[in-house]
């Protein structure tokens, strides 16, 4: 059953669950799943300043952060401190009209027709996009605690994007009581530079096959499956060549989420370890979750380091997408829970 909450939100419930989804960046939460035993449990994030007063001026995509969004094209130039050699020439300023994870992540889209028990959104890209359009729609499982969330792209004129879809995740208080368990991936990859300079913890640009084993700047190994982390810090690392899913294990609340998605779209896995390391508004030391975004890009470095030539790329993982004029990409993923 679907329920219009004015023109910003609009929610569904069914037999396994209940979700609302808003207008800006069609972004997907609270979510909330029945689970076989009965237990109701909300797995997404929402941003603690979500809403508040003065996030007026915030970029679109920070004003209400929440859950899930889709990304086309996936990040944005910024500025990377202590750049590896084989990363900073490839660094650059936003292109024109670049916004932070795209359009889609920033605009209000307008709400389409869906089928019965589904929410569909449309967004129109500026004209002198090479996107012409996209469209999302979400598909609650009818059968169980699951969503399926379709994406497709409209494509104005041929072009190379880096893509991605941001499924962040909310985190238990208490500190590694909860754990990530990624499919099989190729190679690893820590952040090739620094995150941020007030809460720095991985090595720069190193390569790992273990996500239990992560290097640290002190030149040990740090275990990044088990969350949250002790120690404040905000981090990123990348899992080229995955199988295609990864799960998030609350053992404080008693529930597995997973997210399932098309590898041969996304052949990465981004890890955005948001934890209490950054301190300036509006995120004022308070953010805990965890991102697990499958991509096709290098860290979301913007859409001219990925079309480059850089290291992830020549390694054999593509940071870019193909697309020809006149072409509809579309993507299938899932959200799904159960009990432990």
């Amino acid at each position: 059953m679907s329920e219009d909450r004015g023109d910003s939100y609009r929610g569904l419930g069914w037999a396994h669950g209940a979700l609302t989804v808003q207008r800006l960046g069609a972004m997907m939460a609270p979510l909330t799943f029945v689970l076989a035993d009965g237990r109701q449990v909300s797995p997404m994030h929402i941003a603690p300043w979500a809403g508040a007063p003065g996030t007026e001026e915030l970029p679109g995509i920070l004003r209400r952060l929440r859950g899930d969004w889709s990304c086309a094209p996936f990040g944005y130039a910024v500025p990377v401190p202590d750049a590896a050699p084989d990363w900073a020439a490839l660094l650059g300023t936003p292109e024109p009209g670049e916004e932070l994870h795209g359009h889609s992540s920033n605009a209000e889209w307008e709400w389409d027709e869906g089928e019965d028990g589904t929410l569909a959104l449309r967004l129109v890209y500026p004209p002198e996009s090479p996107i012409e359009r996209v469209e999302r729609r979400i598909e609650p499982d009818p059968a169980a605690p699951a969503v399926d969330i379709v994406f497709s792209i409209h494509i104005r004129e041929s072009c190379r994007l880096p893509i991605g879809i941001h499924p962040t995740f909310r985190l238990p208080k208490l500190a590694q009581a909860a754990r990530l368990e990624p499919a099989a991936f190729a190679e690893g990859r820590t952040y090739p530079g620094t995150v941020e300079p007030a809460a720095p913890l991985f090595a720069i640009d190193q390569c790992f096959s273990d996500l239990a084993a992560v290097p640290l700047r002190s030149g040990r190994t740090f275990d990044a499956t088990r969350l949250p982390f002790v120690d404040d810090s905000e981090e990123l690392v990348q899992l080229n060549g995955i199988e295609g899913s990864c799960a998030l294990v609350n053992r404080a609340e008693g529930y597995r989420v997973r997210l399932v998605w098309q590898k041969e779209h996304f052949p990465s896995l981004l890890l955005w370890y948001s934890n209490r390391g950054r301190k300036f508004s509006p995120w004022n030391g308070e953010q805990v979750s965890i991102g697990i975004e499958p991509l096709c890009s290098p860290f979301g470095l913007g859409p001219a380091t990925a079309r480059a030539d850089n290291p992830i790329a020549r390694s054999g993982t593509p940071t870019v997408r193909e697309f020809a004029a006149g072409e509809i990409f579309t993507t299938r993923y899932r959200i799904e829970a159960e009990a432990i």
